[in-house]
């Protein structure tokens, strides 16, 4: 069988801020040269899931019996990613990025039934959409919206390449991740739940499930092997799915908090020129023209150090920031200017619709 093109779970470069992929003949992508990963993982990656499996004895195969009616395969014209029946009347939920340039796609059930769907809903800020099929009755999966700890069971459940009804196991290795260098690229890959149990390409959409078999998390994004990874897996936390897939529903978008700035690293270079202490921070490359940012007086080259009170050391940090607040809410900025301490208001606007 020829394999599908495009599975669709990124595997995210991390040294290169351009998150430049490679498309291989497998249908996976694979990231370029890196040279350190992003974060530490909270467990011995080369135990943990297994001391995981051995300490929930018998309990995995019944989470996978329980969860995987609700777990899909999404077909669209170039390759396949996976999903989760959100709603029993025929509301299925996946990532924006599966199911991106495509109008219709087509749903493979866990009974082995297939349906043609039509895209009701996408948002790109966290990567999330909204697939409507003509079926009712489907088993609906549960959502579990309180953020798991750090060391707890993790059930991984998708398509990885196109093998559907696929479980891999783990824990939950951490909390609040964050992929450096994605901030000039994608809005979706902050505030991450971390898991080794295995995610891979066609993942994207699945499920990540609790020992109760309720959905913690949606797969991703994963961190390759080729990067001297190992079991690097990042899931969106249900609180945030739920969130946003219930404005989805209701009028079709999800409202995001708006400073109007795009945010860069600073590198020791930019710091050396800058004449910045460290690289602590996010550098602002633009404003846009009568945004909140730009009404506060922030500038390009300014550094922000914190907002509402969070700190701000890279620029990812200040989109996980952002995603805590909402449009309309006047928010404390505390930047540097010239090497001079500045603290300005701003007051958050919508995010405006690409």
């Amino acid at each position: 069988m020829k394999p599908a093109r495009g599975n669709h779970t990124p595997s995210w470069p991390l040294v290169t801020v351009a998150l430049a992929a490679v498309v291989l003949a497998s249908g996976c992508t694979a990231p370029v040269d890196e040279e350190e990963p992003p974060v530490t993982q909270s467990s011995s990656p080369a135990s943990a899931p297994g001391r995981a499996a051995e300490d929930s004895g018998d309990l995995i195969p019944d989470i996978v019996a329980s969860v995987q009616p609700s777990v899909v395969t999404i077909f669209t014209g170039d390759g396949l990613g996976s999903g989760v029946i959100y709603d029993a009347g025929g509301l299925i939920l996946t990532n924006e990025h599966v199911i991106r340039g495509a109008d219709k796609v087509e749903v493979g059930f866990a009974d082995g039934k297939r349906s043609s769907g039509r895209v009701r809903a996408a948002d790109r800020v966290t990567d999330l959409a909204l697939v409507e099929v003509d079926r009712d009755g489907l088993p609906a999966a549960e959502f579990e919206t309180r953020l798991p700890r750090v060391g707890e069971l993790a059930v991984v459940m998708g398509s990885p390449l196109g093998f559907a009804d696929t479980a891999t196991s783990g824990i939950i290795s951490g909390l609040h991740r964050e992929i450096p260098g994605s901030a000039t690229n994608s809005q979706s890959l902050v505030d991450l739940i971390q898991t080794d149990a295995a995610i891979s390409p066609g993942n994207s959409g699945g499920v990540v499930v609790n020992r109760e078999g309720k959905v913690v998390g949606i797969s991703e994004a994963y961190i390759p092997p080729q990067s001297g990874a190992v079991a690097l897996g990042f899931a969106i936390p249900a609180a945030t799915v739920v969130q946003v897939v219930e404005q989805l529903r209701k009028d079709g978008t999800a409202d995001h908090a708006f400073l109007g700035l795009v945010p860069g690293a600073i590198t020791e270079q930019i710091a050396n020129q800058l004449g910045l202490p460290d690289t602590r921070g996010a550098l602002v490359l633009s404003v846009v023209d009568g945004g909140p940012a730009d009404d506060a007086g922030i500038r390009p080259g300014d550094v922000i150090v914190s907002l509402a009170g969070e700190p701000v050391e890279t620029p990812e940090d200040l989109l996980a920031v952002l995603r805590g607040h909402a449009p309309e809410e006047n928010v404390a900025v505390e930047l540097s200017r010239g090497g001079q301490k500045q603290d300005v208001k701003a007051r958050l606007i919508d995010r405006p619709l690409d």
